[in-house]
């Protein structure tokens, strides 16, 4: 499956949105892991939470790349 960010045209209707064709509980749940992520960066007060999110990003990709155990 190919990921497909927001375009902006949200519909709460059916099962996915029409917008960016994502399921409403795929939608839920990306939102929950960018409040935890920004709940987490607060909490550390980071003055560059940039850096902290291409950290994680790159740390994420690392891993997906490896054979699942």
């Amino acid at each position: 499956m190919t990921f497909k960010p927001c375009i902006d045209e949200c519909t709460k209707d059916g099962s996915h949105c029409a917008g960016c064709g994502r399921s409403h509980q795929e939608i839920a749940e990306t939102k929950q892991l960018v409040k935890t992520a920004v709940e987490f960066i607060r909490a550390q007060q980071y003055d560059n939470p940039e850096d902290f999110v291409a950290a994680i990003s790159r740390s994420i990709l690392k891993k997906l790349s490896k054979p699942v155990e």
